[in-house]
């Protein structure tokens, strides 16, 4: 069996480190000339780290981030609403990891270098399409030869040209939320090991975590930063372009608390790059004979929860799995979308509707845009962790199922 993966990305790799484990033939074709670290920030919840831990690239993650201690929501007036510990503190077996992102795709990346060898990793390889005939499927390439394999699997990201292909109408949705994404080197905030929701994005949301610990030998960490907003008439973001920081900066000029001064960690910025807060409408089907999609190819979600590499990594498992089982290749892709699609694709709608950070908008909407005297006047803590144990349930990381 020759499986060509197409795409480098979390998804792409984590699936050839898990075919690889299974004695499973494959080989890489990533878009990119090289492969550089990229990108900011990125929490790797507890389900994430299940599946790197069965990879064997757990320590070497762990190595290169930082582990979260708790999660705290406050009000955009810097009060505290609710706190929770996380991962290995909440009584899980695995940890919830804040790391860089291009670290984490290098880690990844040169694990399966070292597992599958160079000669299974292409870079500058750009997809253009796939066919299918005499119980093969042949990959195009742009400025490239093309490629036979037993199956293909697109793992390309959100604007993947074989899911295209497939579904020549997909565009992205768009709700009027944009995002701009930094990096500010600072003292550590509250336990130097917190993952801090603030605000909503009605009225103006950060979402702060530590990336790197000691990053200049001085005491300062690498503090990651999101800030969304939502608002009538915005013109979409595009991606990964450098932010400018007098788009959104008026929302949080005047977040000044006792434990963090906003302002100054958003002026203070080493990188600022501008994201829109996209996904796409689900489908209901992900696999044409041998060809199949696999994270954000399959399901793109919302940046919230922290669950696209988790979902994805949980799909390259779950389809390495089948593979292994089943040597009729095209029905143990139709297995992998019957196991997976279901469950992606609730995500991908809760994350619309019923984000983690539900609890933030629905103080502001019992309280009012003001600060609070009594918070249990209005919802109780018991309330609260409520709405966050749904969404772990519906995320798939409830301490139960992990």
């Amino acid at each position: 069996m020759e499986i060509a993966i197409i795409g480098g990305g979390i998804g792409g790799v984590c699936l050839a480190l898990n075919l690889q484990k299974r004695g499973i033939s494959c080989r890489i074709y990533e878009r990119a000339p090289e492969i550089k670290e990229l990108g900011v920030g990125i929490t790797l919840l507890p389900h994430a780290m299940r599946e790197f831990t069965a990879l064997g690239v757990d320590k070497d993650l762990e190595a290169i981030g930082i582990e979260n201690l708790d999660s705290c929501f406050f009000n955009r007036f810097g009060q505290l609403i609710y706190k929770e510990k996380r991962g290995r503190y909440a009584g899980y077996q695995f940890p919830e990891i804040g790391i860089h992102r291009g670290r984490l795709h290098l880690a990844l990346w040169n694990a399966a270098r070292r597992r599958l060898g160079d000669a299974n990793m292409l870079t500058d390889h750009e997809c253009i399409g796939v066919t299918q005939s005499g119980g093969r499927a042949v990959v195009s390439f742009k400025d490239r030869a093309s490629v036979t394999a037993d199956a293909v699997i697109a793992c390309d990201g959100i604007n993947s040209a074989i899911r295209k292909q497939f579904y020549p109408n997909d565009a992205v949705a768009f709700a009027g939320i944009n995002t701009w994404r930094g990096v500010t080197r600072r003292k550590p905030i509250l336990t130097g090991r917190s993952y801090m929701r603030v605000g909503s994005i009605l009225t103006g949301k950060l979402v702060i975590y530590p990336i790197v610990n000691e990053i200049d030998g001085a005491g300062n960490q690498l503090i990651n930063w999101m800030a969304e907003i939502k608002q009538a008439g915005f013109a979409k973001n595009d991606w990964n372009l450098a932010g400018k920081i007098e788009d959104f900066y008026d929302i949080y000029k005047d977040w000044k608390f006792d434990w963090l001064d906003v302002p100054e960690m958003i002026r203070n910025a080493e990188t600022v790059l501008e994201y829109p807060m996209v996904d796409k409408d689900p489908v209901d089907r992900w696999t044409f004979d041998r060809v199949t999609l696999l994270g954000d190819a399959a399901h793109p979600m919302y940046p919230r929860g922290s669950n696209g590499a988790a979902q994805a990594a949980v799909d390259a498992r779950t389809l390495a799995d089948l593979l292994q089982r089943n040597t009729d290749v095209p029905a143990a892709l139709k297995e992998y979308e019957a196991a997976r699609l279901g469950p992606a694709n609730k995500v991908v709608l809760t994350n619309r509707s019923n984000p983690p950070d539900f609890i933030n908008i629905k103080v502001e909407e019992l309280v009012g845009d003001k600060p609070f005297d009594d918070l249990d006047k209005y919802i109780t803590q018991a309330e609260l962790q409520q709405l966050s144990d749904g969404y772990k349930k519906v995320a798939g990381f409830a301490i139960e199922n992990i």
